[in-house]
């Protein structure tokens, strides 16, 4: 696994909001003016897949459904998800349960998305998506 990718401050917030919440690996995507989500921060995610979800399209994987969408994506199992909204790559990962919320700025436009996971089977509830969106948004624009 590598540990982090991002800057330091970064990676401090993006570890404590895991901790937070019991996850062991999370990812930070921003919009860019290329209308794709960059990664901005990660904690926890092997090199193999961070190459893969440096910059993800919108429609494309957990990340990327979650923008387009402008909802949580989420499985308890990503090792057994038959939903079809999992890339391959996911499965890397060695991760359980996992969530992908988008986050909103105020008029409802997709600023990026926040990825957490856990290593065991969970199903995050409404609540925890909600303050996920909540705490990813602010860290989003923290490092803005």
């Amino acid at each position: 696994m590598q540990p982090s990718h991002g800057n330091s401050s970064t990676n401090d917030a993006l570890g404590a909001l895991l901790t937070a919440f019991a996850c062991e690996s999370g990812t930070l995507h921003a919009v860019a003016s290329d209308g794709a989500l960059h990664l901005r921060a990660a904690s926890g995610i092997p090199a193999s897949v961070l190459d893969i979800v440096r910059i993800v399209p919108v429609g494309k994987g957990m990340a990327g459904l979650a923008a387009e969408r402008k909802q949580p994506v989420s499985t308890c199992n990503l090792q057994t998800d038959s939903t079809g909204d999992i890339s391959p790559s996911a499965k890397a990962t060695g991760l359980g349960g996992s969530v992908c919320v988008p986050l909103l700025s105020a008029d409802g436009s997709v600023r990026g998305t926040l990825g957490v996971g856990c290593r065991a089977e969970r199903v995050f509830t409404k609540d925890e998506e909600a303050r996920l969106m909540v705490a990813g948004a602010a860290l989003l624009q923290a490092i803005a």
